[in-house]
């Protein structure tokens, strides 16, 4: 009994005193904490940088040519001449049609007749009114047919000039609708007369984006054409003031800058419309952002010693471009051009502030605007 006793004891000691010298050993480790290598993070960084920002919203419109017009006879008759070929270029004021003239030529002779004749007794009033030999009624209704006489005759000399068809501005013509021997009125449209000198666009806005387009807003324009895709750029003229109560939306045209032969007025176009330009802003990639409880940060990486460390800056987001984002830091002497920052996974790394990091660069393929 006694030596089982004993055995026992000298169990239970042994056990204390290995328990004893274990808390010892996690102590000495515990003290000596501080001073022994802590483990670096690696992450992958790229520096801030000031670009310009571009706000931009992406609609849909339709080309049309500088201008357009629907060639109509003024005076009713049968058509005589028809001067000119579908598809030709014409200049301003190019006879395209002669009406038949004939009726009104002969109205002409007789009022010429009739204005000479009142030209005559005016002449012939005058003398007599100065020796006193007519009186003055007589001479205030020579007056009077003269100048009846005169309007007479300019009145059908305007409309014998109508029978003559003219172009109102440089342009191509289209499609013929009529013949010599058809018989056209002011209803008939003769052809259509197109400028294209230059196109427009006509586009819609939404409401929401309708107060940050004025004339002069920049635009860039893409259309599908037969030989591939063509580019423009443009500038808006006009803006509507009213919102669409159907499409909630605004009209806004504007004239492309240069002129593209492959695009053709009706052609339906891709446009990029800018809203606004910010200058010279701080800019990091968007895989750089960490939306936090507390709000959103960027890791900025800092030196500390021989160390690189993390410092969580938190920033407001303003536009964003292409994988880009600006930032506005909340203090604006945390953070300024060309500091680190981490630019990839920062919601996937065990960062905290003050963490040790291992910087390398952002790699090709995930860097944006180099």
């Amino acid at each position: 009994m006694l030596s089982v006793t004993s055995l026992l004891l000298r169990g239970v000691l042994c056990a204390t005193l290995l328990i004893a010298s274990g808390c010892g050993k996690k102590a000495a480790v515990g003290t000596a904490g501080p001073s022994a290598p802590r483990d670096k993070q690696s992450v992958e960084v790229t520096e801030i940088v000031r670009r310009d920002l571009t706000e931009r919203i992406s609609l849909v419109g339709s080309l049309a040519p500088n201008e357009t017009a629907q060639i109509r006879a003024e005076v009713s008759g049968q058509v005589r001449e028809v001067l000119f070929a579908e598809g030709e270029k014409v200049a301003r004021g190019t006879v395209l049609v002669r009406v038949d003239d004939s009726e009104l030529r002969a109205q002409v002779a007789q009022s010429e007749a009739r204005f000479r004749l009142a030209e005559l007794n005016l002449k012939r009033s005058e003398g007599l009114t100065q020796a006193k030999s007519m009186s003055q009624a007589e001479a205030d209704r020579t007056k009077s047919e003269y100048s009846s006489a005169a309007a007479e005759l300019q009145l059908l000399r305007v409309r014998l000039a109508k029978t003559e068809i003219r172009a109102p501005f440089d342009g191509i013509v289209g499609a013929r609708t009529i013949s010599p021997g058809d018989y056209i009125t002011a209803a008939t449209v003769i052809t259509v007369l197109d400028d294209l000198s230059r196109l427009k666009v006509d586009f819609q806005v939404p409401e929401r984006f309708a107060e940050r387009v004025r004339q002069g807003s920049e635009f860039s324009l893409r259309a599908q054409t037969p030989s591939g895709e063509a580019r423009a750029k443009g500038e808006v003229y006009f803006v509507s003031s009213v919102i669409d109560r159907l499409t909630r939306s605004t009209q806004v045209k504007g004239f492309l800058a240069a002129d593209t032969l492959a695009l053709k007025p009706g052609m339906f176009a891709n446009i990029d419309l800018i809203l606004q330009v910010r200058r010279g802003v701080l800019t990091v990639p968007e895989g750089a952002i960490l939306t936090t409880p507390k709000g959103t940060q960027i890791i900025a990486v800092r030196d500390k010693g021989a160390d690189k460390v993390a410092e969580m800056v938190p920033v407001t987001l303003g536009l964003r471009e292409r994988g880009l984002v600006e930032i506005v830091p909340l203090r604006p002497e945390t953070l300024d051009e060309k500091v680190p920052v981490v630019a990839s996974g920062v919601g996937g790394l065990m960062i905290f502030p003050g963490s040790v990091l291992e910087p390398r660069p952002l790699r090709q393929e995930f860097r944006i605007g180099e």
